[in-house]
C-alpha cells in the first residue's frame, strides 16, 4: 500500500521561499506519478505540479516560481516554492496515481495528510 507524508510547510513573508517534501513508500517509481495539490477553505483542491518518469508539469499560476523534483534514493518528491505570494496560502497535499501525471485530483489514488503553507503580506 502506498503511503505519503508531507512536511516543510510554515509561515513565510511574500517573496520568500519554502521547500516541501513528500516522503513516499510502497510504490514503484517508474509506474507511479506524484502530484502536488493545494486547497483553501471553500475552494476545490487544485493541481500545482506533477512529476512522472521523465517529465514535469506545472499549473500556470506557479510556472517559473515552483520546481518539482525527486530524489529516488530517498523515495522523496520535493516542491521548491520561490517568490511566494499571499495567494499561495493553502494546505498542500502530495498524491500518487498509477500512470502519467493528471491535473484532476479525483484521479489520484493515495494522499498525504497535508502541510499548511501561509504567506503573509
Amino acid at each position: 500500500q502506498v503511503q505519503l507524508v508531507e512536511s516543510g510547510g510554515g509561515l513565510v513573508q511574500a517573496g520568500g521561499s519554502l521547500r516541501l517534501s513528500c516522503a513516499t513508500s510502497g510504490h514503484t517509481a517508474s509506474s507511479y506519478s506524484v502530484g502536488w495539490f493545494r486547497q483553501t477553505p471553500g475552494k476545490e483542491r487544485d493541481f500545482v505540479a506533477g512529476i512522472g518518469w521523465n517529465y514535469t508539469y506545472y499549473s500556470d499560476s506557479v510556472k517559473g516560481r515552483f520546481t518539482i523534483s525527486r530524489d529516488n534514493a530517498k523515495n522523496t518528491v520535493y516542491l521548491q516554492m520561490n517568490s511566494l505570494k499571499p495567494e499561495d496560502t493553502a494546505v498542500y497535499y502530495c498524491a500518487v496515481r498509477r500512470g502519467p501525471v493528471h491535473t484532476g485530483a479525483v484521479l489520484y489514488e493515495f494522499w498525504g495528510q497535508g502541510t499548511q503553507v501561509t504567506v503573509s503580506s
